[in-house]
């Protein structure tokens, strides 16, 4: 059941643009950004109700035309225009389960090969591909942030952006341990294997956000950019990697044309790391996260893709699952970002 308060955001959008002719309010830039976006996201939720609203008359208008008389083709556009307002229903319902506090934000998702070599690393490029079409399928822009090829072949790592609104809301519920089961490319005997990648999500801490690192905490390298094909090879060391030693915590970019974009582009990764962290174990400062371990958990899987001996992608936290195993390899997510999002929202964790 929708539950969309429209009353309660006409109020607030109200107040926001009362706000905004004050005086005051144009001298603090980072308030003027943080409201004007608010604003934004509220005539957006608010307009989309009100063209399903719309949609939804006129839907009962056909119905009652075909009471008073018969019409084929009235009736096989009734039936169109109800899939239609069918699928803008459910994604009015999905807007109202973007809640959070980041929901709104870019997501910067960095993958990790289990162990296995490179038929962990090849499947870590598989779900790269898989999120790339995925972000593609739905209006979001793809930035790669940092590239380490396989060995042989595959992915040893990858980090990349997600830019868009709810980039983040949607994307959140896909960090844990993704399971491939397959008859491994790469086994001559033509075995079947099971591989393991990790999925970090988090979301880009915008510029009014304050997060507070000591720059003696921080160790600071400078090394050659490279990539798959040489797409990011140069000549000088523009790429950085950024340790914060207390934690261990280590966030690199080396796709920016410079050392300095670089840099600060690796700064806002590892305030994204320490603000989301920090929230996790429930710190007042960033100084208290001192000394905690980062080691990576293989044993809790949250979803398996599975091509050998029958095909299944099941989400194990949801229990959604679909059996078109190349259609989710080619980006059709929503299913599992849904039954995940309204999981969520009943109080599981």
């Amino acid at each position: 059941m929708i539950h969309f308060d429209i009353s309660s955001l006409e109020k607030e959008l109200k107040e926001l643009e009362k706000e905004t002719t004050s005086q005051e309010f144009w001298e603090n830039q980072q308030n003027t950004s943080k409201v004007l976006k608010r604003i934004t996201e509220i005539k957006n939720k608010i307009e989309e109700y009100k063209v399903t609203n719309n949609n939804l008359d006129n839907l009962i208008d056909l119905v009652e035309l075909l009471k008073i008389e018969k019409d084929e083709q009235l009736e096989a556009e009734l039936e169109k225009n109800m899939l239609a307002l069918k699928k803008d229903i459910d994604k009015l319902e999905i807007s109202t389960l973007l809640s959070g506090k980041y929901d709104i934000n870019n997501a910067i998702i960095t993958l990790h090969p289990g162990a296995g070599g490179t038929e962990a690393q090849d499947w870590v490029e598989m779900l790269y591909r898989m999120y790339t079409r995925w972000a593609n399928a739905n209006g979001y822009k793809v930035e790669e942030l940092d590239y380490l090829p396989g060995d042989e072949a595959g992915i040893k790592s990858v980090t990349f952006l997600v830019s868009g609104d709810y980039a983040y809301g949607y994307l959140k519920g896909e960090q844990g341990v993704h399971r491939l089961v397959r008859i491994s490319p790469f086994d001559s005997g033509g075995r079947r294997h099971t591989s393991f990648a990790s999925v970090e999500v988090l979301p880009e801490i915008s510029e009014d956000i304050e997060v507070d690192i000591n720059p003696d905490d921080l160790k600071v390298d400078t090394y050659r950019a490279s990539g798959a094909g040489g797409q990011h090879i140069n000549k000088t060391s523009s790429a950085v990697r950024i340790t914060h030693i207390p934690t261990n915590i280590v966030v690199a970019c080396q796709t920016e044309r410079s050392q300095i974009q670089n840099r600060e582009t690796a700064m806002k990764m590892l305030k994204s790391k320490l603000l989301h962290l920090k929230e996790q174990e429930h710190k007042e400062t960033i100084d208290e996260l001192k000394g905690i371990q980062m080691d990576i958990a293989w044993g809790s899987q949250i979803r398996s893709y599975v091509f050998c001996p029958y095909t299944m992608v099941k989400d194990h936290r949801t229990n959604y699952e679909v059996g078109n195993v190349d259609s989710v390899m080619n980006g059709d997510l929503n299913g599992f970002i849904d039954s995940y999002l309204k999981y969520i929202k009943k109080g599981k964790p």
